[in-house]
């Protein structure tokens, strides 16, 4: 399947008076790594749901490893992990840069539904797209 590589520094605001980076910001990252890899084969989520397709969220998880810190520089590799029916699931895993430690992994799983929510066959309304996430 598909991967991708992208880079975030951890804000001020994503952290504690401890300097330690608030649980769901890794969410957030999540959502970068999987925007930016889906850019990276040429479709950003606008010009998704201008195709009438969305990508609503129907499950996440997250298993901490270690702790991010403020200014840190955060490595996001994203990687379609299954495409089944209707769903997609991306895998994360999130490392700091300077020394390279996992710091966390996950997944999001979605539904590929159109803009009234009833759920579409990528495979067969978007052959193409279909083709550059396998």
């Amino acid at each position: 399947m598909y991967y991708n590589e992208c880079e975030v520094t951890v804000r001020y605001a994503e952290t504690d008076q401890m300097g330690v980076v608030y649980h769901g910001n890794y969410f957030t990252w999540f959502e970068i790594g999987r925007t930016t890899l889906l850019k990276s084969i040429g479709y950003s989520y606008k010009e998704l749901e201008d195709k009438d397709i969305m990508l609503p969220v129907i499950d996440v998880g997250c298993q901490y490893k270690e702790s991010a810190k403020y200014d840190d520089v955060i490595v996001i590799k994203s990687t379609v992990k299954e495409m089944k029916g209707v769903r997609i699931t991306f895998s994360y895993e999130l490392y700091r840069k300077k020394d390279g430690r996992l710091l966390a992994t996950g997944t999001t799983t979605h539904a590929f539904v159109d803009k009234s929510f009833k759920p579409i066959s990528i495979k067969k309304k978007y052959p193409e797209f279909y083709q550059k996430l396998i």
